[in-house]
């Protein structure tokens, strides 16, 4: 009895049943996206895989030009509103962040289908990702309307459309690519990546529709949007260089990875497929308890606004303590469950056993990962958003400097995703390739005759195994 009373007093804190609501739906999202991954793998295989996680990096950085930043400003100015202050105030955030997030997201469309042959030849490097652009840019202006509708109510501490809207779109995702695999199946159609691609646009579509539907826009003062509209845009443009910078970086980085492995000695072929085992397999599975602490960030944000706007001091050091204390627990046992139960995970979910090796890996980044995203949220909360930028950068620039090992700050950092597996040459003294070469801890080039063969080496199990 006494915990069911306790279970409802905690549940009518807003940060709380927010966090719920939205790792709930996140859990339920990343179940389904396991299965999703499962069977793209069994049908367009590691190497489709590959080339549809090529277009990834664009993908996040045209999202984090056109509605990262004006998204977190809308949530934390619509916070800040009291609840006997005119709703109409609310509402014009919301609209003026549409406007905003609309205009930059059409032109960043525009320019994607336009120019997506030399993206792929001059940028990515890979042909074949020219149509799966074209199919993306469709995706971008609905993205900016559920993503403005979703921050509107992040601010307002209501997470259930949010919520909704996220399980919809990946229900729908899934959904409309096997019925286009069943089609093309029955009309004996080769099924490329593209059909992964038009998911996309298609969860897109039915989640902003649907935020769309949950809205009511009421009579808007012109006064108050005048004065919304410039406030979202001075903020939202440290916001939106922070994100640019950074996802400009990972996204280099990611592009660099496939083409440092040619230059390894691997095939175009071999090269995608260990980029799609990583990117497409262990990656994902390391960022499926992102959903707990990403639900936190976005629930803290308006909460450490809120807070902040009324000078309850206390209330903030509070959420600091408690998220930084939580974070790295969850982080460390994280590190220990993928650690032990890596090699298992990857052949009991894609029967491939590198990927378990990924996994072992990039399970000791975890407790920073998991970090990260939670601190980040009270400093834009508290409105510091260039320090945000100013550590993003340092971090970025510490990746760039290649030490081994790395330090605390390029840990923290999600461009340590990609990078820093001890890269070195199996009978030959320790060198520093590059950082694009990370799904390598070890790459040896044995010349017979006219035969070169390349190894991937893992020292945690010592195994080796034979790539090219």
């Amino acid at each position: 009895m006494n915990l069911s009373r306790y279970i409802r007093h905690y549940m009518k804190n807003p940060l709380v049943l927010g966090t719920f609501l939205l790792t709930a739906s996140g859990v339920l999202s990343r179940i389904i996206g396991f299965f999703y991954r499962i069977f793209l793998s069994h049908t367009i295989g590691a190497e489709g895989i590959g080339i549809y996680q090529l277009i990834f990096p664009l993908l996040a950085l045209c999202r984090s030009f056109t509605t990262a930043g004006i998204q977190t400003a809308i949530s934390k100015f619509v916070a800040e509103v009291s609840d006997d202050q005119n709703e109409s105030r609310r509402r014009c955030y919301l609209a003026a962040g549409l406007l905003l997030s609309l205009s930059l997201s059409f032109l960043c469309a525009f320019y994607l289908y336009t120019q997506a042959d030399f993206l792929a030849y001059h940028v990515i490097h890979e042909y074949r990702t020219a149509p799966l652009l074209r199919i993306l840019a469709y995706s971008l202006p609905f993205g900016a309307i559920h993503s403005c509708i979703s921050g509107y109510y992040y601010g307002l501490k209501k997470a259930m459309i949010p919520s909704v809207s996220q399980l919809i779109e990946q229900i729908v995702r899934v959904a409309s690519v096997y019925v286009i695999y069943r089609i093309q199946m029955q009309e004996q159609i080769p099924v490329t990546p593209a059909i992964a691609v038009w998911g996309i646009v298609c969860g897109e579509i039915s989640s902003a529709l649907f935020s769309a539907a949950a809205v009511h826009f009421s009579k808007l003062r012109l006064c108050d949007f005048k004065n919304a509209l410039p406030r979202i845009g001075r903020l939202s443009v440290p916001l939106t260089g922070n994100r640019v910078v950074l996802n400009l970086f990972t996204s280099i980085e990611a592009i660099l990875i496939p083409l440092k492995l040619k230059e390894a000695g691997l095939s175009t072929s071999a090269a995608l497929s260990m980029f799609g085992v990583l990117t497409g397999m262990a990656l994902p599975l390391i960022l499926f308890p992102t959903s707990i602490t990403n639900s936190l960030a976005v629930m803290l944000l308006p909460a450490v606004s809120e807070a902040s706007a009324h000078g309850e001091r206390d209330r903030i050091k509070k959420a600091v303590s408690k998220s930084i204390t939580y974070c790295m627990l969850f982080g460390f046992a994280c590190t220990a469950f993928f650690f032990f139960g890596g090699n298992f995970l990857g052949m009991w979910l894609f029967q491939n056993e590198m990927s378990g090796n990924f996994i072992m890996q990039l399970g000791f980044i975890c407790p920073f990962l998991y970090l990260t995203s939670t601190l980040a949220a009270i400093l834009n909360g508290l409105g510091r958003t260039v320090q945000t930028f100013c550590y993003n950068l340092v971090s970025i620039c510490a990746n760039r400097r290649r030490m081994h090992p790395p330090s605390v700050c390029t840990v923290c950092h999600p461009c340590f995703w990609y990078q820093r597996l001890s890269v070195g040459a199996v009978g030959k003294p320790d060198h520093p390739v590059g950082m694009s070469d990370v799904l390598f801890t070890g790459i040896s080039e044995v010349e017979n005759s006219r035969d070169t063969t390349i190894f991937c080496y893992f020292p945690y199990n010592r195994k080796t195994y034979i790539i090219s």
